[in-house]
């Protein structure tokens, strides 16, 4: 018997040009012939954008959402006939990760069964979405693929302030007066005071009963546009997470927001009466602040020398080694029903796998610190990688022990935790390694290395600067600091009420002996 000639390898089925193979499904290119039809195909679209504005991933009615804004453009793109615009299901729509209000996302994945012929399909994409969302690119996947279903893993990045994890940084007023007369001493944060009520200085006389003026380095999001205008390029730096010898954010703050003394507020009473014209009103603005602030730093020189050398934090090998056992507890398989909102302790959902969470570098946006950390896992709840940050930072400004890290994933047990802002998480990257291993002789991998450089562009550009002009701007995670404490979260003292509970027990135990 003759042995048949092997069969040839199988041609992948690429994306862009090579999705209009057949001779059949090509345009026409002679004028006047009727327009050929094209056929649906089955495709995995990679994209970016910035969750300013937006109130989530997910479509949902009545709220400016990403779906939303992207199924709007696959219709005007010609990727969904009119019979289905904004029924999602009649496509096969599906999405890799649904991201909360205010979350970004630099690799994000969704699927379904579009017209992507003839070529430009991307381009044409682009053009009817806003400067905030990029698709990258698209990839030709099997008719059984879901975006959700296929995705083994997520990465998940949250950039965390460094002097977030400062316990002198940004106390809550409960600290700050527990702290008088100790040896170490807390100043009130002035600066987060008036970010929080939203009023003008009562030191600046001329803020009172007028408007303040605008910012040049403001945000706005207005018909889907993303402008940021000081931020744009921001000064980025990179490092492995040692501190360097420049002062943080937090030291500025606390040499900046000096308590008042008697000498200070007199030499502000000469100051404001030889800034006054004959009916009382101040007469040069720039030149009474430059003269407040030169005479202030002049009493202050001595005390805030010595309070941003007793004060000076930074994110060394030793906050490094401590930050990363901290969050090590929520590695593996467990119980998160108290670091997510709506779940309760005997739903199966509640159980999730973490494959590892650490903070081993730090970036550096616009003058602020940031310390980068990487959580991956196969999913995620609603808040629930907030919550594991907020309970961490917790745990690293001394507000709660590290023992309520594992008392926070008993299943018995129900507590409330802190849940840290939103605006300093972005998904990083959505992995279908599973998909690739079975498909690989007939499909691309579904991976971002073909699009890691845009991806890369689209952060700097637009995900790390609104972070940090968050920052900058509203003082997100500042503000957030200030209400960590027994107060607000009283189950960050649980350890503390279970050991006084168990004393007593034991003690009427004794008494009854």
């Amino acid at each position: 018997m003759s042995s048949s000639p092997p069969h040839p390898p199988k041609k992948l089925k690429m994306s862009s040009s090579a999705t209009t193979s057949d001779a059949e499904e090509t345009p026409s290119s002679a004028p006047g012939e009727p327009r050929r039809r094209y056929k649906r195909r089955k495709v995995a679209i990679f994209l970016g954008y910035c969750g300013a504005g937006y109130q989530g991933m997910q479509k949902n009615p009545g709220a400016r959402t990403i779906e939303g804004d992207l199924e709007e453009a696959l219709f005007l793109a010609d990727a969904v006939p009119a019979s289905d615009r904004g029924l999602s299901r009649r496509y096969d729509w599906a999405r890799s990760a649904r991201t909360d209000k205010g979350v970004s996302a630099a690799a994000q994945v969704v699927s379904g069964r579009f017209y992507v012929d003839p070529p430009g399909f991307v381009a044409r994409l682009n053009a009817h979405l806003p400067d905030q969302i990029t698709v990258f690119g698209f990839k030709r996947v099997t008719n059984s693929f879901s975006a959700k279903k296929f995705c083994d893993r997520r990465r998940y990045v949250y950039l965390l302030p460094v002097f977030s994890l400062d316990p002198s940084a940004h106390p809550d007023r409960e600290s700050v007066m527990a702290s008088i007369g100790s040896d170490n001493e807390l100043t009130r944060c002035l600066e987060c005071s008036e970010r929080g009520r939203k009023i003008p200085t009562s030191m600046d006389p001329f803020s009172q009963g007028s408007k303040q003026e605008e910012r040049p380095d403001s945000e706005q999001v207005e018909d889907g546009k993303f402008e940021s205008t000081k931020l744009e390029k921001p000064d980025i730096v990179a490092r492995a997470g040692a501190g360097d010898d420049q002062l943080g954010a937090q030291d500025i703050i606390l040499t900046k927001n000096q308590p008042e003394t008697a000498d200070s507020i007199s030499m502000e009473g000469e100051l404001r009466a030889s800034n006054v014209d004959e009916c009382g009103n101040p007469s040069n603005r720039d030149s009474f602040l430059e003269e407040r602030s030169t005479m202030q730093t002049v009493v202050h020189d001595e005390s805030n020398e010595q309070l941003t050398a007793k004060t000076k934090f930074c994110y060394d090998d030793e906050q490094k080694a401590r930050f990363n056992q901290i969050l090590q507890h929520y590695v593996g398989t467990h119980n998160f029903h108290n670091l997510t909102t709506r779940i309760k302790p005997e739903d199966p959902s509640a159980r999730r796998y973490i494959i590892s969470f650490n903070a081993n570098s730090v970036v550096c946006i616009d003058g602020i610190e940031f310390v980068k950390c990487e959580v991956v896992g196969q999913s995620f709840m609603l808040h629930q990688i907030r919550k594991m940050i907020g309970l961490a930072v917790a745990v690293m400004r001394n507000c709660a022990p590290e023992s309520l890290m594992d008392v926070a994933l008993r299943k018995d047990v129900r507590i409330n935790v802190p849940t840290a802002p939103e605006v300093g998480l972005f998904l990083d990257e959505c992995q279908f390694t599973s998909y690739n291993n079975q498909w690989k002789d007939s499909h691309e991998p579904l991976t971002m290395d073909a699009y890691a450089e845009e991806a890369e562009d689209f952060k700097m550009k637009y995900i790390y600067p609104h972070i940090a002009s968050m920052e900058h701007k509203e003082g997100a995670v500042a503000l957030w600091l200030h209400s960590l404490n027994h107060r607000n979260y009283p189950d960050l003292g649980f350890m503390e009420t279970s050991v006084c509970a168990g004393a007593h027990e034991k003690h009427v135990e004794n008494l009854a002996e």
